[in-house]
């Protein structure tokens, strides 16, 4: 305990996140990063409450984005979109739940079942992506590379894409002494990365409102999500 350590090793995985000590570690002028950052947040809660569907439901509505997903069989996730600046204690629980019922409830009468509100926060939304992936035996992965926004669902994804790729290659060395997948693993990451960032930035211009945008871009938004393969409810 207060003792300083010092660990050598071959390889560093840099799996710590995006406010971890592995990307900041590498040079200055080494890494060229890239970021978006979109106007709005989401307003994201956990709910006691038994969820009201088996899929995911995503909603576009006049007033914004909204989300439903389920965490158990009891407990369920939901998002609002909401100005990136947001303060969370602006939001009453009820407030919360009025929104969501509003921006949800469809025709046939189907809206998220209600609940207490046992957790509640604003996330804001951005893009995010320090290319190379690696510097000397340092190799990046997940958070700590990249961000994606929420609304594809591709983070998880490519973190645990990222660890498979990284994981071969470092199999690939010590069985044989090679190092030339580890020498590609940047470049095969981002190849996924970026596809995962189009992805990803296809669903969230699709689905929120900007407060910029003209008829000719709400009209677009309709024509992406009326050529969507996902069963679209009114």
């Amino acid at each position: 305990m207060g003792e300083a350590h010092e660990v050598r090793c071959d390889f560093i995985a840099g799996c710590d996140g995006f406010h971890g000590i592995c990307r900041p570690a590498v040079p200055t002028g080494v890494l060229t990063i890239l970021e978006r950052a979109y106007p709005f947040g989401w307003l994201g809660i956990l709910a006691e409450a038994a969820p009201s569907s088996d899929e995911l439901v995503y909603t576009y509505h006049p007033r914004g984005f909204a989300l439903f997903s389920m965490r158990s069989p009891t407990i369920t996730r939901l998002y609002l979109q909401v100005p990136s600046d947001e303060r969370i204690d602006h939001w009453s629980d009820e407030a919360i739940w009025d929104e969501l019922v509003l921006r949800m409830r469809t025709c046939d009468g189907w809206q998220p079942t209600v609940g207490p509100i046992i957790q509640k926060s604003v996330t804001p939304m951005r893009s995010f992506v320090a290319a190379p992936m690696q510097y000397g035996r340092l190799f990046l992965a997940g958070d700590a590379a990249h961000i994606v926004p929420p609304t594809g669902a591709k983070g998880l994804n490519l973190a645990a894409s990222d660890v498979l790729v990284l994981a071969r290659a470092l199999k690939r060395f010590f069985d044989t002494g090679r190092a030339d997948w580890l020498d590609e693993y940047s470049d095969v990451c981002l190849r996924r990365v970026w596809k995962a960032q189009r992805f990803s930035w296809w669903m969230t211009a699709s689905l929120h409102r900007f407060l910029d945008e003209t008829p000719f871009d709400h009209q677009r938004q309709i024509a992406d999500l009326d050529s969507s393969p996902a069963r679209v409810q009114p």
